[in-house]
């Protein structure tokens, strides 16, 4: 058997497994396949595997990718940082953007997403180690911006994404993770928010080494590479 195809597998028992484990619905999670620095040829693997959903880092190897793959129906995710110079290319090529951090980038993407496509699925990354290095908002300032952004009829805001530290313990993993899952649950119950943003569904957490800890936490998505394509060259 091809290895991509197993691979994919191999991490949809691991996502199967760990809704069990939570006691969450077997379609709590949808699998995001992290294809950066793979070419188009993988990509067309794991869709022939089933996989439907990609993610991508690089604006100008994703254009590349989505050129090549262009008789697929792909639902392409931006998930790299997203510069003011990008936004034009992204509004216009994909379906998700996971790493809106600021206002500015938001309202871009919303005055470049073109008519004739639906709104641009959005979720606002959110720094929940608080680390200087990282982009992201920080947990208390997630109220004003989402309220800054209610008015803006070419994006949708889908929820969070987080990229926290690396940790070892399953605890300290699924510990990073539960505020930002708390966050989302008080802002689904907030009546304003849900009056401007009332598809906030999405919790954009875990990788291939805390998959598990970010399913117990509420995770609604994971962003996995190497354990489906392999090593990056």
């Amino acid at each position: 058997m091809p290895k991509i195809p197993t691979h994919l597998a191999e991490v949809n028992e691991r996502i199967a497994r760990a809704l069990s484990n939570c006691g969450r619905p077997a379609d709590g999670v949808k699998l995001l396949a992290v294809s950066k620095t793979k070419p188009a040829s993988d990509i067309r693997e794991a869709y022939q595997a089933g996989q439907r959903c990609f993610g991508e880092n690089y604006l100008q190897e994703a254009l590349e990718k989505q050129e090549q793959l262009k008789d697929l129906t792909i639902e392409w995710h931006f998930i790299g940082p997203v510069q003011s110079n990008k936004t034009r290319a992204i509004a216009e090529n994909f379906d998700w953007v996971h790493s809106v951090d600021r206002a500015k980038i938001a309202v871009r993407l919303n005055d470049q997403r073109p008519p004739h496509l639906p709104p641009i699925n959005i979720c606002l990354q959110v720094n929940v180690d608080n680390e200087s290095t990282k982009s992201g908002v920080l947990l208390d300032e997630l109220d004003d911006l989402l309220e800054s952004l209610s008015n803006l009829p070419h994006i949708c805001v889908r929820g969070f994404m987080a990229i926290p530290a690396p940790r070892d313990d399953f605890e300290q993993q699924q510990q990073a993770l539960l505020p930002l899952a708390n966050t989302l649950k008080r802002l689904q119950s907030t009546p304003e928010i849900q009056r401007h943003h009332p598809h906030l569904d999405t919790l954009s957490m875990g990788m291939s080494g805390d998959l598990e800890a970010a399913v117990a936490a509420g995770s609604t998505l994971v962003r996995i590479g190497t354990d489906i394509f392999g090593k990056r060259q």
